[in-house]
């Protein structure tokens, strides 16, 4: 039988596109597929995040202790999308097609 034991570590997560985040890593199932998690704390102040990749996405996975992982989250927080960017975006597109 093969071993069952799911991924459940800190690490620094290297992307296709010379992109990293780093976090708390596991392994996720969204709509049938298979996703890897990444749960960024919250650091500075700015608010905790999770994103979600696909297998293909991923170029390496480094399994890191917290503390380095915490360590690192200066260089390699890269946070979504605020919902308040959104408009600002739509009033950028509106004054460029007047």
């Amino acid at each position: 039988m093969a071993d069952q034991t799911k991924f459940d570590e800190w690490a620094l997560v290297e992307l296709f596109g010379h992109q990293k985040i780093v976090g708390k890593v596991t392994e996720a199932t969204l709509a049938g597929g298979a996703f890897l998690r990444v749960d960024v704390p919250e650091y500075n102040g700015s608010p905790a995040f999770t994103r979600f990749y696909g297998p293909g996405a991923i170029y390496s996975i480094n399994p890191i202790g917290e503390q380095m992982a915490r360590d690192l989250m200066e260089h390699y927080r890269h946070e979504p999308v605020s919902r308040w960017e959104l408009p600002q975006i739509a009033e950028k597109v509106s004054d460029e097609d007047a």
